[in-house]
């Protein structure tokens, strides 16, 4: 069966990206047509362009509870994780960076640009379900660790990490504590003002904004201390040089809004509202000893549903051959984290977790957003078991 004689694909990658939500990018276009300027210059195209995105930063500081000032807008989550880590440490004596061992490849690979510096890197494990070992974790804050990052909630398995308890070891220790928020963000606005975090980041693109833009949240304590990535033309206060895009942050503004009204509305396109829903599809896909829920039962994310997959006979299912089985069904999902499932090799989270060796290339991730209704919960089973008897029999 091709994807045409399937039906119509449907979209199951919301950690990866998403699409626009309604009225973005109507909001983008409104304001690229009213303040273009470069808000750097000094006539009245470039002070439209700055009235605008000092609005659109009060907006999101509004939207999360946080001053404009400490707002860095940026072109996404990576390079705000870079700015956050890589920035910080900069302005600190080299000692001891602590991540947990489930960390996206930016914050591992911004963690790792340290060590040449002479920093010391350290992994924080974790339990079988991928929640932080926090015994573990509080011996390792001792010195000479310096900084910390913790995702909060991760990618692939879906695990939302004890933010508020790791928060509240590192101001005990007085270490810098920063986190990848990016997927939590997209499902419901975390209060800035009462997280007991130094550093956040978030992207705009997997909350149904537009792809090129994200931010970084920083303490205003920390933010005296950061040295800028990116120098040259001394904006945002010398911490982030290049132009500032009015009209991709408008867009962000936009799809946060409108997070925040699903979360208060109880609204079934993200946070708790999406939750009934993935539940559902996890009920109907396990019902067969071939697909396994694994991740946290209860501390992960709304939206996520991370499986493992074997045969009848309960051989070990290669988890890309079922992404593209899938695809051919209309499917569309991944396996493992959009920014790591093109490599050919067993997952570094899976491996954290201590599955067996054979199991480490087996899994997938179903994420669901806005687009995705209960009406559609019969065919995403049906084309599931079919891409499932196809890997089967090949």
């Amino acid at each position: 069966m091709d994807k045409a004689e399937a039906g119509p694909p449907i979209y199951l990658d919301a950690c990866a990206t998403t699409p626009l939500r309604p009225g973005v990018q109507r909001r983008i276009q409104d304001l690229q047509n009213q303040a273009w300027g470069n808000p750097s210059s000094l006539h009245s195209y470039g002070l439209s362009a700055a009235e605008a995105l000092e609005r659109t930063r009060v907006e999101i500081g509004s939207l999360l509870d946080a001053d404009a000032d400490e707002i860095l807008i940026t072109s996404g989550a990576t390079e705000s994780i870079h700015l956050g880590i890589r920035g910080l440490a900069s302005s600190l004596p080299p000692g001891r960076i602590l991540i947990s061992a489930v960390e996206h490849p930016a914050v591992t690979a911004a963690a790792q640009a340290l060590t040449p510096l002479g920093w010391e890197l350290a992994m924080a494990p974790v339990d079988s379900e991928g929640f932080i070992q926090l015994d573990r974790f509080e011996e390792l804050l001792r010195p000479p660790t310096r900084l910390v990052s913790v995702i909060w909630g991760q990618s692939e398995v879906g695990t939302l990490q004890p933010l508020k308890t790791i928060g509240a070891l590192c101001q005990l220790h007085g270490i810098p504590f920063h986190t990848d928020a990016t997927q939590v963000i997209s499902q419901a606005l975390p209060d800035w003002n009462t997280l007991p975090v130094d550093l956040l980041t978030a992207s705009a693109h997997k909350c149904g904004g537009p792809r090129g833009v994200g931010l970084l949240l920083v303490r205003r304590a920390w933010k005296q201390k950061l040295a800028a990535l990116l120098t040259g033309g001394g904006q945002q206060n010398n911490l982030r040089s290049g132009t500032e895009s009015t009209m991709l942050l408008a867009g962000m503004a936009e799809a946060l809004s409108q997070i925040q009204r699903s979360d208060v509305e109880g609204l079934p396109d993200s946070g708790n509202g999406i939750r009934g829903l993935r539940d559902q599809l996890e009920v109907r896909l396990c019902r067969t000893a071939c697909i396994e829920a694994i991740g946290h039962p209860q501390q992960r994310l709304p939206h996520h549903l991370a499986l493992l997959l074997r045969t009848p006979s309960g051989r070990p299912l290669s988890g890309r051959r079922m992404v593209r089985a899938l695809d051919q069904q209309g499917l569309a999902v991944s396996s493992g984290s959009a920014c790591s499932s093109g490599r050919n090799t067993d997952s570094s989270v899976l491996t954290a977790m201590g599955l067996p060796s054979e199991m480490r290339r087996s899994g997938i991730r179903l994420s669901l957003g806005f687009w995705n209704a209960d009406h559609q919960i019969e065919t995403i089973v049906e084309r599931f078991e079919r891409a499932l008897q196809a890997c089967c029999d090949d």
